[in-house]
């Protein structure tokens, strides 16, 4: 008999572990889904993707590789609206087109770094990203850009090696969760649906300046205004990683 009572109360106890170590996990889950607990703290190679989602902020991103005549459009939108986007250009683009790359600074817009040539870095040796980096980073000095540390590598290609190399470099890698798919041209209300419905708190979107882009110009007319009225605040990435408790995107 005394075996027995052994036995229950041993039980009792291993069931009263189990109890405590799902309550403990499902409360993490809940937190970090909610924006309750960071996550900067783990050591993993990361890329940003989103903000606080407790927060209204959103950061508006353009990506530029070729062409110069949609990006005028498009500063003119966003100072008519008084929208603040951050700009990442390939080193290519920047040396062909030093004034455009003037007109968006002195817009007020963050610039960032689209790799040089704009090959995808899952298509190269790790020394070539490498190799690539560094020119990037010498066209943007060329024209006083000298502390441009945000990286969108080409076609959102990366994995943990380039990741690594990223912050070796001092880059931080920028991801984005909202994508407009506008390169693709699928018409302007198409554009606009994937930005309206898909918006929250914290997202980083996606659009392009570049001349392939031949229907972002006219979606950002119902864009800017559409997403004030919802109340989002339209800030730069920087702002975005300044906040506290953002959610990096983990590369496995």
């Amino acid at each position: 008999m005394n075996h027995f009572y052994v036995w229950k109360f041993d039980r009792w106890k291993r069931w009263l572990v189990v109890l405590l170590f799902a309550l403990f996990t499902a409360t993490f889950v809940w937190f970090e889904r909610d924006g309750g607990l960071s996550v900067f703290s783990t050591n993993e190679p990361v890329a940003l993707t989103k903000g606080n989602a407790n927060e209204s902020n959103i950061a508006l991103t353009f990506n530029i590789s070729w062409g110069e005549e949609k990006v005028f459009e498009i500063l003119e939108q966003l100072e008519e609206e008084q929208v603040q986007a951050t700009f990442f250009l390939s080193g290519e683009w920047v040396e062909r087109h030093p004034d455009i790359v003037e007109s968006i600074a002195e817009g007020e817009h963050e610039i960032g770094m689209l790799g040089y040539s704009y090959r995808s870095y899952l298509d190269q040796e790790i020394d070539e990203v490498r190799q690539d980096l560094i020119q990037a980073r010498e066209a943007f000095e060329t024209l006083n850009f000298e502390d441009v540390n945000l990286l969108r590598t080409p076609n959102g290609h990366f994995n943990t090696e380039i990741i690594e190399l990223a912050e070796e470099m001092d880059f931080e890698v920028i991801h984005w969760n909202v994508n407009s798919n506008d390169w693709n041209n699928p018409g302007t209300d198409v554009i606009v649906d994937n930005i309206m419905k898909e918006t929250t708190n914290g997202d980083i979107l996606l659009m392009h300046a570049s001349d392939s882009a031949k229907q972002t110009a006219n979606a950002l007319n119902t864009i800017l205004p559409g997403l004030k009225n919802k109340e989002f605040q339209f800030v730069s990435i920087s702002e975005l990683i300044n906040q506290t408790q953002a959610e990096p995107e983990l590369v496995e």
